[in-house]
């Protein structure tokens, strides 16, 4: 029951970084504006925005391919997983150093910081069950 939950996971977060970054690409500027508190982060700039959209792509199919391909899932959950963890150690080092406010932690915590705390909890199960050198 957990492993099926926990790839249904992976599946959730993989379908879900690949829209994100499908509509980065797409319409970059309606999703500036379409997610919130990312007009108080810098100016409009479509060619970043569409930078982030290809690592999105990257790391959906990260995340499915784990899914779909046990023998991969470490490598392909904990690639992707050390991106958002970084991306959400950016968003918490922004409030550190008074670029953002306080409140902003909790407005990006269920895009940002939630991903990552759910990738580690996918890397560890999938570290857990990768069999052992020399075991058949």
């Amino acid at each position: 029951m957990l492993k099926s939950f926990l790839i249904g996971l992976a599946v959730v977060l993989g379908v879900a970084a690949l829209a994100n970054g499908a509509f980065m690409l797409a319409s970059p500027e309606d999703w500036y504006f379409a997610v919130p508190g990312v007009t108080t982060t810098g100016a409009f700039n479509q060619h970043f925005i569409r930078d982030i959209g290809i690592i999105f792509l990257f790391i959906g199919a990260g995340f499915l391919t784990g899914a779909f391909k046990p023998r991969l899932r470490l490598f392909t959950w904990a690639a992707p997983t050390i991106w958002l963890s970084a991306h959400a150690l950016f968003h918490f080092w922004e409030v550190a150093v008074g670029i953002c406010s306080a409140s902003a932690i909790g407005r990006d915590f269920p895009a940002v910081t939630l991903p990552a705390l759910l990738g580690w909890g996918l890397t560890i199960w999938a570290l857990r069950q990768r069999p052992i050198d020399g075991a058949s």
